[in-house]
């Protein structure tokens, strides 16, 4: 069987905690695996752990980018958080700036900008 990152559901959101080393393929099997969790659940917001995450490639990067797009298509907002300095460094020279990606320093920040977040979709779905 294919390695999978896991996902889980807490409350009203995924969480997904990456720990171990990505490489494309794993990537996109979490691109896929969280779009039908997302759908599935019917969340509002996911939250990426990368705080063990010690190499990023450009590839990963934009897939990054894409799996934030992609929970937005959903509907559910994306954070990540943990981003490493060498992580931020490497990002900014490939000039990958995660456009539409959110971004925390921790995962307790992280919940809080996705409970902001969630809060004012609902607030502005019922007026």
């Amino acid at each position: 069987m294919a390695e999978r990152i896991p996902i889980i559901k807490f409350r009203d959101f995924l969480l997904v905690s990456i720990q171990i080393e990505v490489h494309d393929k794993l990537v996109v099997n979490l691109q896929s695996d969280l779009a039908a969790a997302i759908s599935k659940t019917g969340v509002h917001g996911v939250l990426i752990d990368i705080s063990t995450v010690e190499i990023v490639d450009s590839f990963v990067g934009r897939m990054l980018a894409s799996v934030a797009a992609v929970g937005q298509l959903l509907g559910a907002e994306t954070v990540v958080v943990g981003i490493q300095p060498a992580i931020a460094i490497t990002l900014v020279e490939l000039g990958l700036t995660l456009d539409g990606v959110h971004t925390a320093l921790d995962t307790e920040s992280g919940m809080e900008l996705l409970t902001r977040f969630t809060k004012n979709n609902h607030d502005h779905s019922e007026t």
